[in-house]
């Protein structure tokens, strides 16, 4: 136990014993969900475990790196069952399949590149599955993200984790500070995924060495294509690829092949320099291509901002914050420039490169590790 002990966060905040305050936990079936639910059984907290079935049960038996479907639901319902605690499956295949897959498919083909992941925590796992735990008399709902949770003077918090490697901010920036009062992550303070693995294996599981879930759940092999068109079969309509004078100079296979930033596949040949995907053009169902430093972007628009600072959004002409555009890069310093309650202009101090609308623009504290908030990229100053 002692392990655990300098691990995780066992103390939940409550003042009251563990036996008398009841965790709903989020079980993907997963390792970390499952170091969740086993360690605060194990010092005594009232567990309730729920996963959900979100995506073809039958379809998802045989795919590797999955979540919420197939093996995954056995092995969380394993696990409760080792440990002693009730465990509920619950079928949200509609409300996802409306709420995520639909949308990311209608982005997508809009000339967006979205994030299904942040939509399924926003509009499925924090939304519906919270309403579940409450309805069940749970003080809160534990999930096995990587981020975390604090209080400070102005009131409950979000930061990132410990383990730079796993944090999670990014694709958790749209929770509200209502949803904080209510959820808790104890494996933020957690110093690595081998660490966790080990309190797996200290705790007993056989999914200690299960392998990460990958990509995107409900994308087999990563083809988001062939996802697309199964629900839109016009979606690999042909088009043209233009210039930045809009000349035509090929033609391409359907949009959805596309993303923002890419340079192969084009099947441009007889070129100078290389060219790259500048700009999707879904009603045209054009593309856009031009050198690389036309992908170089100074200034974002975002909407649909959720601020979670202490101070209300509004109230400041001008943010200096750290941003990531993506959730694989370090933050950068910014300016945001509020133009409603829930539009922003983002000013980057540096500028980045292949910015695509429908990304995910985080704000952080500069120099800190509190999550500000953030918005979804409409537009950029690359954009023309």
């Amino acid at each position: 136990m002692s392990i655990i002990h300098s691990e995780i966060q066992t103390s939940l905040g409550f003042d009251k014993s563990p036996s008398k305050t009841r965790v709903v936990v989020a079980m993907s079936g997963g390792v970390d969900s499952s170091v969740v639910a086993a360690s605060l059984a194990m010092y005594g907290y009232d567990v309730v475990g729920i996963t959900l079935q979100l995506y073809d049960h039958g379809a998802a038996l045989t795919k590797k790196g999955a979540c919420c479907a197939g093996t995954d639901i056995h092995d969380a319902r394993r696990i409760a069952e080792r440990l002693g605690f009730p465990h509920y499956v619950l079928n949200y295949e509609d409300i996802f399949s409306e709420r995520v897959i639909s949308e990311f498919a209608d982005s997508y083909l809009a000339g967006s590149t979205p994030i299904p992941c942040i939509r399924c925590n926003e509009r499925v796992k924090f939304k519906d599955l919270l309403e579940t735990a409450k309805d069940l008399d749970a003080d809160c709902m534990a999930t096995g993200h990587y981020i975390q949770r604090k209080i400070g003077s102005g009131g409950v918090e979000l930061h990132s984790a410990i383990d730079a490697h796993r944090d999670q901010s990014y694709f958790l920036f749209t929770t509200t500070l209502a949803q904080l009062e209510f959820l808790r992550f104890p494996l933020g303070t957690v110093s690595s995924k081998d660490t966790t693995r080990q309190l797996a294996q200290s705790l007993g599981l056989s999914v200690a060495e299960k392998p990460d879930s990958q990509d995107i759940c409900f994308v087999p092999n990563g083809s988001y294509a062939s996802i697309i068109e199964k629900l839109i079969p016009t979606a690999s309509e042909p088009g043209n690829i233009v210039d930045t004078g809009g000349q035509v100079i090929g033609t391409h296979k359907g949009i959805i092949h596309y993303t923002v930033g890419q340079r192969r596949g084009l099947d441009l040949g007889g070129l100078k320099e290389p060219l790259y995907v500048i700009r999707l053009n879904a009603d045209t169902r054009t593309i856009v291509v031009g050198p690389k430093e036309m992908l170089r972007t100074k200034v974002i628009s975002v909407s649909d901002v959720n601020w979670l600072g202490d101070t209300p959004f509004q109230d400041t002409n001008e943010w200096q914050v750290s941003v990531k555009v993506r959730s694989t890069s370090l933050p950068q310093d910014a300016l945001i420039r509020p133009v409603s309650g829930s539009e922003a202009d983002v000013e980057l101090m540096v500028c980045e490169s292949g910015v695509a609308k429908g990304q995910a623009c985080v704000f952080y504290e500069t120099n800190g590790t509190r999550v500000l908030g953030g918005g979804w990229i409409r537009s950029t100053d690359s954009d023309f």
